[in-house]
């Protein structure tokens, strides 16, 4: 029977479960664990069994890099575009997206960013999204009338500590990080967020929670 004729289940697995494998295997030990061999092991899978749904491991390699760009570039971009009625709103909903791993996967981009270290070809994807994030935050900034060299300089700001709480594997509560968002958004935007924008955001985090 054809390739394209078999189900993508059953004793080879599937797709979707090699690329969650990889995915494991990429946050928790680092780009050296993905590997087939490996993968088909912790899988009880047989090697034969990746050919089905890949290539070769580049092919597998390509799905984790599109899997980051969907759990943290497309969510960021969407939030720097979502609607609000105030500047520091839109702040808040920038904010909340990097409060959660449903909306930005802290540990994958962590294991990307370790990744590129060891990848040319991965350092100059990451460089490119790098540019691309600060982008959308500009652009964002700029709609609430910042000139473009403050806009860039606080969207700098904006994602370099963001960055930074990713890169040094920074821990703590989300009650202690809440109670800083308001001095956060005042730094970011020059306002301070107001009673009810705080009472709201918090809202939407304990319901998404």
């Amino acid at each position: 029977m054809d390739k394209a004729c078999e189900p993508e289940t059953g004793w080879r697995g599937s797709r979707e479960l090699w690329v969650s494998a990889a995915y494991d295997a990429l946050v928790e030990q680092g780009i050296e664990a993905v590997k087939i061999q490996t993968l088909g092991a912790r899988l009880k899978l047989s090697r034969t069994s990746f050919y089905w749904f890949f290539k070769d491991r580049a092919a597998l390699l390509a799905a984790l890099i599109e899997m980051w760009a969907g759990r943290t570039t497309l969510p960021m971009i969407e939030a720097a575009r979502a609607y609000a009625e105030t500047e520091t709103e839109a702040m808040l909903n920038l904010i909340g997206c990097f409060l959660s791993d449903r909306t930005f996967d802290a540990r994958l981009e962590f294991a990307v960013r370790g990744w590129a270290l060891q990848d040319a070809g991965i350092l100059a994807r990451l460089r490119a999204v790098d540019a691309e994030r600060l982008d959308a935050l500009g652009r964002m900034l700029e709609r609430w009338g910042h000139d473009p060299q403050d806009a860039d300089v606080r969207a700098r700001t904006i994602y370099l500590v963001q960055i930074g709480y990713i890169s040094t594997q920074t821990v703590e509560t989300l009650e202690a990080r809440l109670d800083r968002v308001p001095n956060y958004v005042e730094i970011f935007t020059g306002h301070q967020p107001a009673p009810q924008e705080m009472a709201r955001f918090r809202a939407r985090l304990a319901r998404a929670a």
